[in-house]
């Protein structure tokens, strides 16, 4: 589950824009209380996890900008060279091809909305159910052909996105040892979030064998009562050279508890001597303390938090997002 501190994120977003990067004194303290001082080094080291944020969300939204502008000045050329206007460009290529919502299409949709559609009938919200997916569809279309024309006109992007220095952890690892992209993902085994990020994630292994090298560390919430005690029975597989079936098993579980942990253990082939032994011990305390802190050093908060090449990716993020930081990080490292 994603945890987000939105509100403090957004008011100190605003605050930088509206006053500035914040300043120290000119010997850098930027409090006294007493004979003790605060420096402008120590703050931003106390609210880290925030700044991070805050630059992951400035940048985000210069990039959607960005988007946009690249669009409009690619279909701007387009026009330009067929000798039309962008509207007419528009028009011939994307308008003209939107088709007329099926009324199966607008009764999924209805259905689908239900619960916030109220005492509402089909043949009441019908017309803006319409509209709807005629909007969709326009947007969808424009996607398409915008992407075409990128292929086309080939723009240069040099925004880049910011990046924090993550270290990998001492779990086993997927993939080569010289693959040019790390992944890192901070995960809760308890967490459905997770859970569906896991099926997102094979895809992305699969869309780029030998690119990848994943590694698994633990952010298991407060919340979830089963998640440590699962983070910590996946280390004991660890010790036995099991880590991923075993991880494999904790995400496809139903259910996580005591018991299910050392039925897990009997199904992936583990020692249950050394395994049960190694669940009571609660060895590995310090290691998933230390994977917590150094998540919430990088600006982890909740799960599922994924770092591509230090690129922040927070979230269950659709394969499309993994696939642009992905092919950024390639293209990056061949123009080298």
């Amino acid at each position: 589950m994603r945890v987000f501190r939105t509100g403090r994120i957004l008011a100190l977003a605003f605050l930088l824009a509206a006053g500035g990067v914040a300043r120290a004194a000119d010997d850098g303290i930027v409090a006294r209380v007493g004979d003790e001082q605060i420096s402008l080094q120590q703050l931003e080291k106390e609210v880290r996890s925030q700044l991070i944020e805050i630059d992951n969300a400035r940048y985000e939204a210069l990039k959607n900008g960005l988007d946009r502008m690249v669009a409009d000045r690619i279909l701007a050329t387009e026009a330009k060279a067929r000798g039309v206007t962008t509207d007419a460009l528009l028009a011939s290529e994307v308008k003209s091809k939107i088709s007329t919502p099926t009324d199966e299409e607008i009764a999924t949709v209805y259905e689908a909305s239900k619960s916030e559609l109220g005492d509402a009938t089909l043949d009441q919200v019908k017309p803006q159910i319409v509209q709807f997916l005629a909007q969709r569809q326009e947007a969808m279309a424009t996607r398409t052909f915008v992407d075409q024309l990128r292929a086309k006109y080939k723009p240069q992007i040099f925004l880049v996105a910011p990046k924090v220095d993550v270290t990998t952890g001492e779990l086993e690892a997927r993939g080569p040892a010289g693959a040019p992209i790390t992944l890192i993902a901070f995960s809760d085994y308890e967490c459905p979030y997770c859970k569906r990020a896991e099926t997102t994630i094979e895809e992305v292994l699969k869309a780029y064998p030998d690119k990848i090298r994943y590694y698994h560390r633990d952010f298991p919430l407060d919340f979830h009562a089963n998640a440590r005690p699962a983070a910590m029975a996946a280390r004991c597989a660890n010790e036995q050279g099991k880590f991923w079936p075993y991880r494999t098993a904790l995400f496809t579980s139903a259910q996580l508890s005591a018991d299910r942990f050392k039925e897990i253990a009997d199904q992936t082939g583990l020692d249950r001597a050394k395994f049960d032994e190694c669940l009571a011990s609660n060895k590995f305390d310090a290691a998933i303390d230390k994977d917590m802190e150094d998540g919430a050093n990088v600006g982890v908060s909740g799960t599922p938090a994924f770092f591509v090449n230090g690129r922040v990716l927070s979230g269950a993020q659709p394969l499309d997002a993994f696939k642009s930081a992905i092919d950024a990080e390639l293209a990056a490292a061949s123009a080298k």
